[in-house]
């Protein structure tokens, strides 16, 4: 039997509208989604119809086998992720896992870094950096060495998994390190559930951003020397003559 089609799909923050056309028409297409089940709670519109298979928190591999078994089969499946599946997304696990051959497309969406960025102004307009403080997969030593060199370059930094129920201090070592590089009165950009239901934006300072609500879906964006807030919106000028 010939293998189906497998779309690796990032649905961009969570609201409909946030969602790419092509993101949409390929599961249309699909005779199965795939995905966590907080993911597939935020497309519930749009699957209503469609068969669905989902799984928990750290199934990630398991999940990926699944939609290669559905495959095997002759099925056309949905694999969907948070932003975007190719960012701290499933494309990975998915084209490790999948059979030789097997058609996969991946489609893009619109990443938690830059749906935050969105709703703050436009703090990504430099170089940035995105890092996990996320210690399941990457050793803690590592993340703090990524740290140390993205303050040394003066990137903008971007913050996924900032804080979890278990992992309280991380964000604050984090700001400590990045201390070490940039001031105090750095704009720090804290935005919770962005574009997503009950969206929170708070403008901040390096040194007092850990004053604010930080959890899991929370987004920090950390400004580079050159980043300042205008109008209550965080500016990272390009470096235009203006």
């Amino acid at each position: 039997m010939k293998s189906g089609k497998i779309y690796v799909i990032g649905i961009g923050p969570g609201l409909l509208d946030y969602m790419t056309p092509r993101a949409k028409s390929a599961i249309e297409d699909s005779d199965v989604v795939v995905g966590y089940k907080l993911y597939l709670d935020l497309i519930d519109d749009l699957i209503k119809n469609k068969s669905t298979d989902f799984t928990g928190m750290k199934r990630e591999v398991e999940r990926c086998t699944r939609v290669v078994e559905l495959a095997r089969e002759g099925k056309t499946v949905s694999l969907v992720s948070s932003g975007d599946a190719g960012v701290y997304g499933m494309a990975g696990i998915l084209l490790e896992l999948a059979d030789n051959g097997m058609d996969v497309e991946v489609i893009p969406g619109v990443t938690a870094a830059t749906a935050a960025a969105a709703s703050l102004g436009a703090p990504l307009m430099h170089d940035y950096v995105t890092i996990s403080l996320s210690d399941l997969l990457t050793e803690w030593s590592l993340i703090q060495k990524r740290l140390h060199c993205a303050g040394d370059g003066d990137f903008v930094v971007t913050i996924y998994n900032p804080r979890s129920k278990g992992r309280r201090d991380q964000i604050v070592e984090a700001r400590d390190i990045l201390l070490k590089y940039k001031a105090p009165e750095t704009p720090v950009g804290i935005v919770r559930n962005a574009k997503r239901e009950g969206e929170e934006v708070v403008i901040s300072t390096l040194g007092n951003m850990m004053e604010e609500t930080i959890d899991m879906v929370t987004m920090v964006i950390i400004g580079n020397s050159k980043t300042y807030v205008k109008d209550g919106r965080m500016v990272t000028p390009r470096g235009y003559n203006i």
